[in-house]
């Protein structure tokens, strides 16, 4: 399998169909809502936000939408996303299912304090 290497989050975002594009730019709206002063890039081969170390990823599959907040992220939020598959650095929203953003949005604040008081130590 051929993987696509995209430029930007623009290019991975605009490589699905409309459907899918619109779950992406809510996700990438929401967490720039949290945090605007975040970069971004393409890391591990998807959208990444990074300030002060990489806080979120995000990737469409064919079933699911992958949030990877990182094993503290998760183990924060465990008893929110356990009606969701999960690992110890992801979750999976089902496509079929609408998006938690409220949620997103919990675990994408708590990364960002979390990055901020690492670097404050």
């Amino acid at each position: 399998m051929i993987q696509i290497k995209h430029k930007n989050i623009d290019d991975y975002i605009n490589s699905f169909p409309e459907e899918i594009q619109n779950i992406l730019t809510k996700i990438r709206t929401s967490i720039k809502e949290i945090i605007p002063e975040t970069s971004e890039k393409i890391s591990y081969g998807i959208p990444t936000f990074y300030l002060n170390g990489n806080l979120v990823h995000f990737a469409a599959y064919k079933n699911h939408i992958g949030f990877y907040p990182g094993a503290s992220g998760i183990e924060e939020f465990l008893k929110e996303i356990s009606k969701y598959k999960n690992s110890k650095g992801a979750v999976q929203f089902p496509l079929k299912e609408d998006l938690p953003i409220d949620l997103i949005k919990k675990i994408v604040a708590f990364r960002v304090n979390e990055n901020i008081s690492k670097n404050d130590n």
